[in-house]
């Protein structure tokens, strides 16, 4: 808790995963991939609950034994392909209004994002509140300009691919890029029940976080990438 706010941690992971089965629970270093997670969020100062919406028994077990809470398993109607992470939490905030919680934040934090650390989502939570945001979410630099990106036609034609004033500039000298990195979403509750998402049109900022704790796993390459990160970092 901070500032007598009380925040609850949703960490979703369904059991199906088609670019990279079992995802959510392959070894990175040792250790599931959902446990990187869990003990992050459980290592932070102010999250009072940290629950993992599942609807796999075998998720639920390790997310158990890490120290996670699993209060219900997720409906099947839930876990197909088609089921969003909105969906998911509103679920989860219904479950415990339903048995007399209630929460002043939500942070959802995916099980994809294995590095991100309990002092990336205390700082983002510490920003929350020194601005008295209505949200916060993470973001990471590009690793390339997206001004050095376009479209192709079907004829492969490089003309016209990038723009005329673009040509004589350094990589260096143009403007610096974010993207969302999937790692920290923190909202009030307030809002995610009245407007089904995550992102309020005013008063929400960004949480810059490191490149190498914005890695978020998709397929065999980004899970590949992940352990050379920790192996690394092993080895300092």
């Amino acid at each position: 808790m901070i500032n007598n706010k009380k925040i609850l941690a949703i960490i979703p992971a369904r059991g199906g995963s088609k670019r990279l089965p079992r995802k959510n629970i392959l070894p990175l270093a040792g250790k599931p991939l959902i446990q990187w997670t869990i003990e992050a969020a459980l290592n932070s100062k102010y999250l009072d609950t940290v629950m993992v919406s599942t609807d796999c028994s075998e998720i639920a077990s390790i997310s158990k034994s890490s120290g996670a809470d699993i209060p219900f398993i997720r409906s099947a109607v839930l876990a197909n392909d088609v089921a969003s992470s909105i969906d998911v939490v509103l679920d989860t905030i219904f479950f415990y209004e339903a048995n007399s919680e209630e929460f002043d934040y939500i942070i959802l934090l995916q099980p994809t994002s294995p590095l991100r650390t309990s002092q990336d989502i205390d700082s983002a939570i510490e920003m929350l509140i020194e601005k008295s945001a209505s949200g916060i979410i993470s973001v990471t630099e590009c690793e390339h300009s997206p001004l050095w990106c376009n479209t192709l036609p079907d004829t492969l034609s490089f003309n016209d691919f990038i723009s005329k004033d673009l040509m004589s500039k350094r990589s260096q000298d143009l403007a610096t890029y974010y993207r969302l990195n999937g790692a920290i979403y923190l909202v009030e509750s307030a809002h995610v029940k009245n407007f089904n998402n995550f992102f309020p049109r005013e008063n929400v900022f960004s949480y810059i976080m490191d490149k190498s704790h914005s890695v978020d796993i998709d397929d065999e390459f980004d899970f590949q990438l992940a352990e050379l990160l920790v192996e690394n970092v092993k080895s300092l």
